[in-house]
């Protein structure tokens, strides 16, 4: 989310929301105005928990079915890497990801 700021994030966010037949509803909460966690729940039950903190890049993406992630995105510590969903406790390295992108795989996911 290389230079993005926090409105910009949020509006990237929302829009990719918008567009998705999975999404049903979603929760902003910015917090301090320096960081923002995002709750977007699915019509599977499940939810999609997003963090971002422009101040220092840290950005995050889980999948959550039953309290537990299975599928997630993130840059915190190693650089951006993802938690596959055969193995959501690894970390494969990856580039950078949007949150659409993030989300569009997650589609895919339920689709198949």
């Amino acid at each position: 989310m290389a230079g993005l700021d926090l409105a910009e994030f949020v509006e990237s966010v929302r829009l990719a929301c918008d567009e998705s037949k999975l999404v049903t509803s979603y929760d902003v909460r910015v917090q301090d105005n320096a960081t923002v966690k995002i709750r977007i729940f699915l019509e599977t039950q499940s939810f999609i928990d997003v963090y971002f903190n422009p101040e220092n890049g840290n950005c995050a993406f889980a999948l959550v079915e039953e309290g537990i992630r299975i599928y997630g995105a993130d840059n915190a510590f190693v650089g951006w890497h993802l938690h596959p969903f055969e193995s959501p406790e690894e970390h494969q390295p990856c580039g950078e990801l949007s949150f659409g992108e993030f989300l569009r795989t997650v589609e895919g996911w339920y689709r198949r």
